[in-house]
């Protein structure tokens, strides 16, 4: 079946421009300097077809116009080829896609052995159809993500995705053999992306090449960087216990129990139901492992590549995810190991005891990142008692646990009722816009230091003795952990 033409191809044909056809998408190769035989030609042709047909209903690619085709998809898979002519076999093609580069690179070198590695299904159904038509040996369809754990030995990894160096790297640990290479095709702009590769895997890899060039008669540049592994595979399957002191779990699909558990805690419902939350950085970590050592869960990495440090306590787990799954849980993209752990359970806070001494903080804020910031600012001021009131984000949110720098962990936090449902008669000194200047402002001995949600503001009861933060004309109003801040500040320096 030949397949329907693109609305603009149509155009061009009508303005006399040569049709999609099997010899004018070998006049194009032929310009890119890339020459096929005639049964070569009838195979890519085949393939192109496929794709056209296939494409409607699985949205293999954003590419449709026909010479861009073979331009941008069959013409770049078949260059590295040019390039780096000793290419390995057998070679892994990681996240191939509809077949990209495996495919046209196996039809121009059929001595190669090809494995196509994609876990869309959509995808891989296409693959082993295509595959099925074109009757080529030597070529596979690998049906998962690449992770550590995938131990089939190969010579050679190649790759188009968009993803950085350094994850690919890891995610091939368990098959690339010692000696083996990886092929990645980038575009121009790709140095900090090697920059932080090769000092973070020089024990296991070497950058041999750096080969920038220019698909013939078009605008488009190209990279094709190469490193060779230096070290045996790493064997990444569930290690037993006896093999380090954590407990080891290797987590490859995004159906797991357990990834989709610590998926939830995206969520403060899921950090609440769970009781537990997600922190990433070191040194908050080290702080952790240090002060807090029983509320340690688990360690969790890409791979293996990076182990829990010394300090960490015993009972704790090592959870290893494939990097795909490990992308999607930092939030952050810091691309370090996040550390499970679990929260304390909040003293309820009782409206109608006496206030303390100093200010007492009322938060209603519903963006966890001015939550975290907040509790922050309120313990470097000295605020002895920080009460999250019933509209508040959850303290424990990864973001907001973030942005305060840990604090979260040992302020005096109380959980309190909704804004609605405080006393009237509470010494409350609140914050909006319509207020009299903060300067102005002389802080009674004990109050509770009310700032409005973000967006709503503060109810009417609480406007009509409220305090402002004076600013320029046009400016409505400052970010609301800002304007917290600024107040804390405020009494600090002038407690009344």
């Amino acid at each position: 079946m030949k397949p329907k033409g693109t609305r603009f191809e149509k155009k061009r044909r009508s303005a006399g421009k040569p049709a999609p056809s099997a010899n004018r998408m070998d006049f194009l190769l032929q310009r890119f300097g890339i020459r096929l035989d005639g049964t070569q030609i009838e195979q890519l042709w085949s393939y192109h077809q496929l794709l056209r047909q296939s494409d409607a209903e699985l949205n293999l690619t954003r590419i449709h116009n026909f010479e861009n085709m073979v331009v941008k998809l069959y013409a770049d898979s078949i260059l590295p080829a040019l390039q780096y002519p000793q290419l390995p076999s057998p070679l892994l093609d990681l996240g191939t896609g509809p077949g990209m580069p495996g495919i046209p690179l196996k039809i121009f070198r059929p001595d190669l052995h090809l494995l196509l590695a994609e876990s869309r299904k959509n995808r891989t159904d296409f693959l082993k159809t295509a595959v099925a038509q074109l009757s080529i040996a030597g070529l596979e369809v690998v049906e998962r993500g690449i992770a550590p754990d995938f131990e089939r030995p190969v010579a050679g990894i190649i790759t188009r995705a968009v993803e950085p160096m350094a994850d690919t790297l890891t995610r091939v640990a368990g098959c690339l053999q010692q000696g083996g290479f990886v092929f990645f095709m980038k575009g121009p702009r790709c140095d900090a992306e090697i920059e932080a590769a090769v000092p973070a895997f020089a024990n296991d890899y070497e950058l041999i090449a750096d080969m920038a060039y220019q698909i013939p008669r078009t605008p488009h540049r190209r990279r094709l960087v190469v490193f060779r592994r230096r070290v045996a595979p790493v064997q990444a399957r569930a290690a037993a216990p006896s093999a380090g002191k954590h407990p080891t779990r290797v987590i490859e699909s995004e159906s797991n129990a357990i990834f989709k558990e610590l998926k939830k805690l995206h969520g403060g419902r899921g950090v609440k139901k769970q009781g537990q939350t997600l922190v990433c950085g070191s040194r908050l970590t080290g702080e952790i492992f240090e002060r807090s050592p029983r509320r340690c869960r688990a360690w969790i990495s890409i791979g293996d590549r990076i182990p829990p440090p010394e300090q960490a306590p015993e009972h704790m787990k090592w959870l290893q995810l494939a990097p795909e799954l490990f992308q999607t849980l930092d939030l952050f993209g810091t691309r370090k190991p996040l550390l499970l752990c679990d929260i304390p359970v909040l003293d309820v806070w009782n409206p109608g005891e006496k206030a303390m001494d100093g200010c007492s903080l009322l938060v209603p804020f519903q963006d966890p990142e001015n939550v975290g910031a907040t509790i922050r600012t309120a313990c470097a001021l000295n605020v002895d008692r920080i009460i999250l009131l019933a509209e508040s984000a959850n303290p424990f949110h990864p973001k907001a646990v973030r942005a305060s720098a840990g604090t979260v962990f040992s302020a005096r936090l109380f959980a309190g009722p909704f804004l609605s449902d405080l006393p009237a008669d509470l010494p409350v000194v609140a914050l909006a816009a319509s207020g009299r200047p903060l300067a102005q402002t002389r802080f009674p001995a004990s109050f509770y230091l009310l700032p409005g949600m973000e967006g709503p503001g503060l109810p009417a009861k609480w406007q009509t003795d409220a305090v402002a933060i004076p600013m320029a004309p046009g400016v409505e109003s400052l970010n609301a952990a800002v304007a917290t801040a600024i107040a804390l500040y405020e009494w600090r320096r002038n407690p009344g």
